[in-house]
Parts: structure tokens; C-alpha cells; sequence
């Protein structure tokens, strides 16, 4: 009985340790430093069920308090992970006046060595520079390497 009991365990673990699995994406250049990973679900539309994150821009063009920004799973915009092709917008609002954001935006095609390559795009919107109600953003762009497990 004992064994049957251990083998029912064993099985009902075995198949959530594949339940889930997880997204990361990093980059380190000139300007960006970026840092983000979630826990996405195996099937159910690949559910992205928490995520961190943080963007560090490196230029005197943006505000400082700006410059450095915290992410988590309510500042996930939008999401896509399907087969080969990752989608990611994040937007995350200035605390306080003037009004300001960070929106961020990575898009990621796997290669044939399993590895996610693609692009960013960082837009610092601050209103504090806005000329008639409306606001030019900062932008950085570049490569980025992500993994999806």
C-alpha cells in the first residue's frame, strides 16, 4: 500500500514540475540595463502568473527618478508567448507630479541554437517637458537576449 501511495506521489509531482516554467530577458549596453523574468504556465495559454523586473537607463536625458524602474505583474501591458515568439509591453507610471511613465517593449524570436534573440524598445515619456499637452519620448533601442523554458 505504501508503495502504491509513494508511486501516485511520485506521479502527481512529476507532472506539475513540467506544469510550469519560466521567461528571462536581459540586456547591458551603453544606455539599458534590464532585468526581467516570469512564471509562465504550461498550456492554458501559457499564463504569465508573476514577473519582476527592473530598467535602468543610463542617460542624463531622463529624469532621475526616472531613471531607475521597478516592475512587477501588474505593470505587464500585454504578454505573448506563443511557440517560437515572445512578446512583452511593460508601463509603469511616475509616482507623483508631474505626470510620467516607462514603457517598455521587448519582441524575441527563438533561433535555431533554442535561444530567444530579438529587440527592446525603452520610451521615457515626461510631461514635465510637454509643449501644448504633448510629450516626445526619450528612446533607447537595441538587442536583446531572452530564454523561455
Amino acid at each position: 500500500m505504501r508503495i502504491v501511495a509513494g508511486l501516485a506521489m511520485l506521479l502527481v509531482s512529476a507532472g506539475s514540475a513540467t506544469a510550469t516554467g519560466g521567461i528571462s530577458c536581459a540586456v547591458d549596453d551603453d544606455e539599458v540595463v534590464m532585468a526581467l523574468e516570469g512564471g509562465v504556465s504550461r498550456g492554458m495559454g501559457s499564463a504569465l502568473f508573476s514577473f519582476t523586473g527592473r530598467i535602468e537607463l543610463r542617460s542624463s536625458d531622463v529624469a532621475e527618478d526616472l531613471r531607475v524602474t521597478e516592475f512587477s505583474r501588474e505593470h505587464v501591458a500585454q504578454y505573448w508567448l506563443d511557440g517560437d515568439t515572445l512578446k512583452l509591453r511593460l508601463y509603469r507610471e511616475r509616482e507623483g507630479d508631474p505626470h510620467g511613465y516607462v514603457e517598455a517593449i521587448v519582441e524575441t524570436t527563438m533561433d535555431d541554437d533554442g535561444n530567444d534573440q530579438g529587440e527592446y524598445i525603452v520610451a521615457v515619456y515626461d510631461m514635465k517637458d510637454a509643449v501644448d499637452g504633448e510629450v516626445e519620448p526619450v528612446q533607447f533601442m537595441g538587442p536583446v537576449a531572452c530564454s523561455v523554458e
